[in-house]
């Protein structure tokens, strides 16, 4: 058979859908590789990928009832691109049955609850939930449960197929024009794309929005062209003063400093502190504040880490300029501080989330953690860790990298206060399980110390160390001393959310709690 350039093909070759060259346009719009994780579309060669509008991208990437849309949040609290999506593909083209699969879900999407009121977001899955939309989940208001999972859950879930994104919506700070995209060199930097970057490589179709459009090319580039669809500008993607959230602050209570310098300790007082350990700390006050004083005793014992891992914020990247850092791994930056440092150093690096804690892939780093300082809501007399739901049963947190680090780490170290306002943090049983207890090993709080009986080899490190610690249930007799034993959440039936486990099976439920009954 003759093709296009005059050449004889042998028949026998083309089987299996195989073709003759017809022609340079012959495969213009067709689409290839079907069995590949994303379908790709063959196109021919184009100058510029710029749509008007985010309702010109939505029907170029063929949006439709029904289908799942995920976006990132490195803006955290100020995000302002989801709610413009949302906007676009339910007020302006008035789709329904609207799934949404994000990193996570705050006050910044607010307005996401009044669509789940309203039956046109019909399920959420996510690794956290905030502000008013846990609200409407926890008053059982969308029409499926939620599914919350691990920031390695999530891409563990989307290499499965358990998660299909139909188009990701990515915020970026400088975008070219065919969608080389990054979090910095524009007018809104966040730093780190570590959550979008998976879904650009999933999802069918993904279109970048930034307010901020650069020359080609636009490199080093975070998401690629080789993954993108359309590019939108807009006016502004987002508050960069919000990125730093009350639960990414930086503490300067004595309280939660003494905290702080006593998990510094136990550290330091384990076979894992030696040269090039590694490190991570989760969002919260006590464990940001930690980094100030390992320094001391990185110093003292002349060591240095060989990298950190996770969100990054000002210490730790103040830790890598004087030399005791070699690496940062970088997912999302906490502050502008370390959204300034990335790129600009070049041990700062910009990782996914599935190369930071897939348990399903062949290599995440959470793996390669010595060491790992989290936060709580609840912590229970077996160890297991809550940090989603309030103590009225309602949806107030993520999980986040919590339970993908507590069970990769040599090391998992939880720092809460014993009580929370009049609430006991250490309890006869979490109102939620999110971190199983044996994933935790040592637990710190402003009353004492206390080391997991499953760690009796840290419990001798503690020993020898002359650190003093106590039994759980003592920490929790305490805690009910000080506030009182709390009444018993009474539960409806109706499931409102599922917690999966960072494998994908199912650990705990949320369900509905009952109305309160006055008298």
């Amino acid at each position: 058979m003759l093709n296009a350039v005059n050449r004889d093909i042998p028949e026998e070759l083309l089987k299996d859908g195989k073709e003759v060259y017809q022609g340079k346009n012959y495969m213009d719009g067709k689409y290839f590789k079907k069995d590949s994780p994303k379908t790709k579309r063959y196109v021919k060669p184009q100058e510029t990928k710029i749509c008007e509008s985010i309702r010109e991208a939505c029907k170029k990437c063929g949006a439709h009832d029904g289908m799942t849309f995920s976006f990132h949040t490195e803006f955290r609290d100020g995000d302002y691109v989801a709610s413009m999506v949302a906007k676009v593909l339910i007020e302006e083209m008035g789709l329904k049955d609207i799934n949404v699969a994000a990193t996570s879900l705050g006050t910044a999407q607010d307005i996401f609850a009044d669509y789940m009121e309203q039956g046109k977001i019909i399920g959420a899955q996510t690794s956290g939930v905030r502000g008013r939309i846990g609200e409407t989940i926890s008053a059982g208001k969308l029409s499926t449960p939620a599914i919350i999972r691990s920031h390695g859950g999530r891409p563990r879930a989307v290499e499965a197929g358990e998660v299909h994104i139909d188009i990701a919506f990515l915020a970026a700070a400088s975008s070219d024009c065919c969608g080389n995209a990054s979090g910095i060199n524009g007018k809104s930097n966040f730093g780190s794309m570590g959550f979008g970057i998976h879904d650009a490589h999933y999802a069918d179709h993904t279109v970048i929005i930034t307010d901020t459009l650069v020359d080609f090319p636009n490199s080093p580039a975070s998401v690629s062209m080789i993954d993108v669809d359309c590019v939108c500008v807009v006016d502004r993607i987002g508050n960069v003063d919000k990125i730093n959230t009350k639960e990414a602050r930086l503490t300067d209570n004595p309280r939660e400093l003494m905290m702080a310098d006593n998990v510094a300790k136990v550290i330091a007082s384990t076979p894992y502190f030696k040269e090039g350990f590694s490190f991570q700390t989760g969002v919260g006050g006590p464990s940001l504040a930690v980094n100030r004083f390992l320094e001391e005793h990185m110093i003292e014992r002349n060591i240095t880490m060989s990298f950190a891992l996770g969100g990054t914020s000002t210490p730790i990247c103040q830790l890598y300029d004087k030399g005791l850092v070699k690496h940062l791994m970088d997912t999302q930056d906490y502050d502008q501080g370390a959204a300034s440092h990335i790129f600009k150093n070049e041990n700062h690096h910009e990782v996914d989330l599935s190369t930071y804690a897939n348990p399903a892939n062949k290599g995440a780093y959470v793996n390669m953690l010595d060491f790992v300082v989290l936060s709580a809501l609840e912590v229970d007399t077996s160890f297991n860790v809550n940090v989603i739901t309030g103590s009225d049963g309602v949806l107030r947190g993520a999980p986040g990298g919590h339970p993908d680090a507590a069970a990769g780490s040599k090391c998992c170290i939880i720092v809460t206060p014993l009580t929370r306002g009049r609430m006991a943090t250490v309890c006869d049983d979490v109102v939620t399980v999110t971190t199983p207890g044996d994933c935790v090993d040592v637990l710190v709080t402003d009353y004492g110390t206390a080391v997991n009986p499953l760690r009796q080899d840290l419990i001798q490190c503690l020993d020898d160390a002359g650190i003093k610690h106590v039994t759980i249930e003592e920490l929790r007799d305490k805690a009910y001393s000080l506030v009182g034993v709390p009444d018993k959440l009474e539960w409806e039936d109706q499931v409102v959310a599922i917690v999966e486990a960072r494998d994908g099976t199912i650990l705990d439920v949320v369900r509905k709690v009952k109305p309160l009954q006055l008298d």
